[in-house]
């Protein structure tokens, strides 16, 4: 059976592949050659992946996927929709659905809404419920540097708590959305805020996400 994480794998490599190595994506500073070549590193080499956490790796990490961006466009995509080697942790199918799901997600996203003429993507409900469940153990790390209370909330007022605080914004959407918008995508996610309208303004200009 095909886990979300292989499906998304799919679909995220058809739009690189459909969009071309130059197109914009909703990664600062990224066109898709670099998502492309961030996602290869991220799955071939853990050795330098691990600077998107740890500081000290930065360096060997942006030296790593600028070597990658390097590489034939149309290789890089083929190492995206084909995943990574056995040896990579990646590999095993409970660490891809894991790892991947939320992931792939967001970066097939980055690049659909980058494009003047994007239309949101109907998700459907058993994925939307893989979306929250991993939103909810996620939000504390998320939410973690908004500088307000944060709560997100799906539109059948199931609830995650981001981050404690006053004043509180809710921030209500379908899973999907509230997932683009914990990851730091705010103004690309369809949902709607309520709270004071200076604390709504500090949440969508806030550094959310990893």
């Amino acid at each position: 059976m095909s886990t979300h994480a292989a499906r998304e794998r799919l679909l995220l490599a058809d739009l690189l592949e459909a969009a071309g190595p130059d197109a914009p994506t909703l990664c600062e500073g990224w066109a898709t050659r670099d998502l492309a070549a961030h996602l290869v590193v991220r799955e071939r080499r853990p050795d330098a992946a691990a600077g998107v956490l740890l500081g000290p790796l930065r360096g060997r990490l942006e030296r790593m996927q600028a070597e990658f961006a390097a590489k034939p466009y149309e290789e890089l995509v083929r190492l995206v929709r084909t995943g990574p080697p056995r040896m990579s942790p990646f590999s095993l199918k409970q660490v891809d659905e894991g790892a991947n799901t939320v992931e792939f997600y967001v970066h097939a996203e980055d690049v659909r809404r980058a494009r003047a003429d994007w239309t949101p993507r109907e998700v459907d409900p058993v994925f939307a419920d893989a979306l929250w469940t991993r939103l909810e153990r996620a939000a504390r790390l998320l939410g973690r540097r908004c500088p307000v209370g944060l709560v997100v909330r799906r539109p059948d007022g199931r609830t995650a708590v981001a981050h404690r605080g006053a004043p509180v914004v809710t921030v209500t959407g379908e899973p999907g959305e509230l997932t683009l918008f914990l990851h730091g995508r705010q103004g690309a996610a369809r949902v709607e805020a309520d709270g004071e309208a200076e604390a709504i303004a500090r949440v969508t200009e806030a550094r959310l996400g990893i």
